[in-house]
């Protein structure tokens, strides 16, 4: 079953914020990485590239863990747990628009790497406080 986000969830992840994604290794141990994000309708999406340890792990075991908080109050926060399907289609799209959002401009592709959009589909949803 998926859920909804909240005005409060979407607020925070339509901002740019940095979020933690958490994956599980092969042995079960837990992998962190920081990344963009945005939302699209209740999903969070955010870019990564083919090959990629975190993306290995994703398409081993689907289930994800992302939070991100408030940087005006680190005490306000939103965990999104749920299941993670990637594609490549619209990949440089993504990492573009994240780019200009996040660091004020456009992304410069490696035609060595293929970027893949990563969408999380919320099944539960921990939040703390509301962002300002």
């Amino acid at each position: 079953m998926t859920i909804k986000l909240s005005e409060g969830a979407r607020t925070l992840f339509s901002a740019p914020v940095f979020a933690v994604l958490s994956t599980s290794d092969p042995a079960g141990a837990v992998q962190s990485s920081v990344i963009w994000v945005r939302t699209d309708g209740d999903d969070v999406v955010f870019s990564t590239i083919r090959g990629r340890l975190k993306t290995r792990n994703m398409q081993r075991n689907p289930r994800v863990s992302l939070i991100a908080y408030d940087p005006r109050d680190p005490y306000v926060y939103v965990e999104v747990r749920g299941t993670v399907t990637l594609t490549e289609e619209g990949g440089d799209a993504l990492i573009d628009e994240l780019s200009r959002a996040y660091d004020g401009v456009g992304w410069e592709p490696k035609p060595d790497q293929v970027r893949v959009v990563a969408r999380i589909t919320p099944t539960k949803i921990i939040e703390r406080g509301t962002p300002k």
